[in-house]
Order: structure tokens, then C-alpha cells, then sequence
């Protein structure tokens, strides 16, 4: 019955319910909306849509291939080491003696969940056997400390842009999901950080822009950094499909570079159903 529904949907010139499909804006957080799956769905039915492709966004979802093709194209990156079974255990052991202070984090979703911050090594193995429970990879990395920024990238009238670093301070230090989500958050947003050097800006705007192009994304993607308190930038992920609510930052960071997020959506929308 379901094969059914499908050829009728193809056949009909992307109809659905008597209403033609022009284009798709797969506003799904999470799986499947920024894992890829939605993405080959959308190429198998040849149904144009917004947002980076089916493989540019399974490579940026999962932490630990971000973070290989991150090390292969020379752009800093917090160090780390991943495993996907107990029995390497002492890999995270060993990463442990030489940090004593990590994230565990599961390597394929988002919003900080299951991710943890651990300072005992006590903690370490029931951390990694909790963050194996949402993800087949854990990614264990060494505490950056710091201030988190970010910038937003996207494709401009034929080029690739990114906004001036925008930044997020959590007061408790780790932006959990609650201080993400919650009413009772602390953490608020700065759409343009104050006080960081122009070396800085032009070295996470240029990162930004070659993860953009080296993952092979396209359209936009919010890219975030830590800054530590050495000076020294790391790229620490890319969210493919950031939020898009007159609040979330994306949008903010790019009117305050002078483009107009309706404009750009406009544009987009327009190019892709050519």
C-alpha cells in the first residue's frame, strides 16, 4: 500500500493531496530532519529542497567523521580520541590520564544530549557506557576553557559568506540541553562577541568557510567554535540546519552582516526549483 502511495505521488508531477510540491524545507531537528535520511528521500522523489545535501549532512552530524575531516583539511580541532565498544576502554584511559578533565560525547546527535562532562576518572566509564546508549561511537575530548562562538555561513548571490562571531555564555559552563531548552536558562546570546582580535574573527570566518566547502554543504550551516583562554580557536562542530526563529542566532548574525535572511530564503527557494 505504502509502494503505492509512492508511484501515485511520483506520477502525479509532485502532487500530494491535489497540491503540487515546488520545493522542500526539511525543518526537522535532529533525526531524520539533519542526519541525511529526510535529504535521500527527498532526492529519491527528485523533490528540490533547502539545506545542505543527503551526505554533507550525515558527514557534519556525526561528531567523529566532522572531526577526521576536520584533522584532514588542517583546521584545529579540540584533541580527541572515539571508540565504539567497551573493550577499548583504555583508549579513553589513557586520554584521561594526559586531560583529566573531558567531554563524552555520543557522536551522533545533537543538543547535548547524551553528552557529559567528566572531571573524576570514576566517572569516565559509566559516562561512555550512557553515551553508547544514543549513539554506536562515543567521542571522549579534552575540555576547551574558554568562550563558545559561532558563525554564520551561507551562500550569498553566488558566494559563499560568513557573519562576524557571534557568542553564547553559559554561565555554569556547559550548555546543557536543559540551559538550551529551559524557561529557567541563564545562558543568553550575543549576536557580535565583544573583544576578540581581528586575527581572530578572520581566522573562525575563514575556518568556517573551508569546513563549509571541504564537508561539501551547500545554502547555509551555523558553524561553532571554542575560543580558549590560551587564544587558541578550535572548530568545535557544524549544525547543517540551525534554528530559524526570529530569536535563534543564524538568522540574527546574518542581518547584522546586512543581508536579509527573507531575501536570502527568497533567493534560494527560487534557484533551487529552476
Amino acid at each position: 500500500m505504502e509502494e503505492n502511495k509512492k508511484e501515485v505521488f511520483l506520477d502525479q508531477n509532485k502532487q500530494l493531496d491535489g497540491k503540487t510540491i515546488h520545493a522542500v524545507i526539511p525543518c526537522l531537528h535532529g533525526f531524520p530532519g539533519e542526519t541525511g535520511h529526510i535529504q535521500a528521500q527527498l532526492d529519491l522523489f527528485k523533490l528540490p529542497y533547502f539545506g545542505p545535501n543527503m551526505e554533507g549532512s550525515n558527514l557534519a552530524f556525526n561528531k567523529v567523521t566532522t572531526k577526521l575531516w576536520l584533522q584532514a583539511m588542517g583546521i584545529p580541532t579540540a584533541p580527541f580520541v572515539f571508540l565504539n565498544k567497551l573493550a577499548d576502554i583504555n583508549k579513553a584511559e589513557f586520554f584521561w590520564e594526559e586531560y583529566e578533565d573531558v567531554f563524552v560525547k555520543a557522536s551522533s546527535q545533537g543538543s547535548s544530549v547524551g553528552c557529559y562532562h567528566v572531571t573524576k576518572k570514576e566517572e569516565l566509564l559509566p559516562s561512555i557506557k550512557e553515551a553508547l546508549k544514543f549513539s554506536p561511537f562515543v567521542l571522549i575530548e579534552k575540555t576547551v576553557k574558554g568562550r563558545e562562538l559561532e558563525v554564520s555561513v551561507y551562500e550569498w548571490q553566488g558566494t559563499i559568506k560568513s557573519s562576524q562571531p557571534g557568542e553564547v555564555v553559559c554561565p555554569s559552563g556547559f550548555y546543557t540541553y536543559e540551559e538550551k531548552y529551559s524557561k529557567t536558562s541563564h545562558t543568553h546570546t550575543s549576536v557580535k562577541a565583544q573583544g576578540l582580535s581581528d586575527e581572530h574573527i578572520f581566522l573562525m570566518k575563514t575556518y568556517a568557510e573551508d569546513c563549509f566547502q571541504g564537508l561539501g554543504l551547500r545554502h547555509l550551516s551555523r558553524i561553532d567554535f571554542f575560543l580558549s583562554k590560551e587564544g587558541q580557536i578550535y572548530l568545535n562542530e557544524v549544525n547543517t540546519f540551525p534554528g530559524l526563529t526570529p530569536i535563534s542566532m543564524f538568522p540574527q548574525m546574518m542581518e547584522a552582516e546586512g543581508d536579509s535572511f527573507r531575501l536570502f530564503l527568497n533567493q534560494t527557494l527560487q534557484q533551487i526549483c529552476i
